[in-house]
């Protein structure tokens, strides 16, 4: 006895079947990662609402809503469409389009957020608040930026998104130095718990300079900031920190990437904000004779 197949659209037992969207998926070409060209679910550092990441082109990934938003919701500056895989900075003609997660995150300020895009705003900030509150959530502690107090002592100075120079290209981090952990993948498929900075390898030096992306721009106006320096070290060294890698899987070329690499490209006008105008600084502590040293925190 021959049983009958059942229908395309609906099981043996006459429940529908779930029909799946396909998605057209690339794998970068001569990359030794399996990270696919497509959303790469994650959470936003600052508000801990969900985000994806995509590629765009040759440049660095960015941040999108992880929803399509109908076009005439989205200022045109802020609309950005995939295909294959690949976002772009534009419209593609239809009535749906992702805007970026910097424009809506609730974490920045309100005045960088369009008026369209403020109800949207608002709903992250009570998501932000729930997770807040559940404690699935811990939004990154507030960093004073100020000149030092003249009273002999030394604030807490630990910059939440330092600016990194390495292969002579300026980048601002998503976490200080010590803490940006390696993306490569572990052997039970979960992300690298070690970080980049390491007692074994050599270190950078904080630095004060001019406040340009790179050498050979024009400087803001009588502004220094603290770049954290790693010129001095290696060049196998900034090769690993560009990859964000530990010691340990930078010696393992095959290994594959979990999470895309956190680094973005440091714009003086548009990251003004994380810029510090003097070097990061533990508290001053005093030693046996009543004098005081100051503990640069790399």
């Amino acid at each position: 006895m021959r049983s009958t197949p059942p229908s395309s659209a609906r099981h043996w037992d006459g429940s529908p079947i779930a029909q799946r969207v396909r998605r057209s998926l690339q794998v970068t070409p001569g990359g030794v990662s399996r990270l696919l060209r497509c959303g790469q679910s994650d959470r936003c550092r600052e508000c801990g609402n969900r985000i994806e990441w995509y590629h765009r082109g040759t440049q660095r990934a960015v941040r999108l809503h992880p929803r399509e938003l109908p076009a005439a919701r989205v200022p045109a500056a802020c609309r950005w469409h995939l295909s294959s895989g690949v976002a772009y900075p534009t419209g593609d003609g239809s009535s749906w389009c992702r805007p970026p997660h910097t424009v809506v995150c609730p974490a920045r300020k309100a005045p960088a957020a369009p008026p369209e895009l403020a109800e949207l705003r608002r709903a992250l900030a009570v998501n932000t608040r729930r997770l807040i509150d559940a404690g699935a959530f811990t939004p990154p502690p507030a960093v004073p930026d100020g000149p030092a107090p003249q009273d002999g002592t030394s604030a807490l100075c630990r910059p939440a998104r330092p600016i990194v120079q390495l292969l002579y290209v300026r980048y601002l981090a998503a976490c200080p130095v010590d803490e940006i952990q390696c993306v490569a993948r572990t052997r039970h498929r979960q992300r690298c718990a070690s970080v980049l900075l390491s007692p074994n390898s050599p270190a950078g030096v904080w630095r004060l300079v001019p406040a340009t992306a790179a050498s050979g721009q024009l400087a803001l106006p009588a502004a220094v900031m603290a770049v954290y320096d790693l010129s001095g070290v290696p060049y196998s060294e900034q090769l690993r920190w560009r990859a964000q890698r530990c010691l340990q899987h930078a010696a393992i070329p095959t290994a594959a990437d979990l999470e895309v690499a956190d680094w973005e490209p440091f714009d003086p006008v548009r990251h003004h904000e994380h810029t510090h105008n003097r070097l990061p600084a533990s508290t001053r502590r005093p030693d046996l004779a009543g004098r005081t040293h100051q503990t640069v925190r790399q």
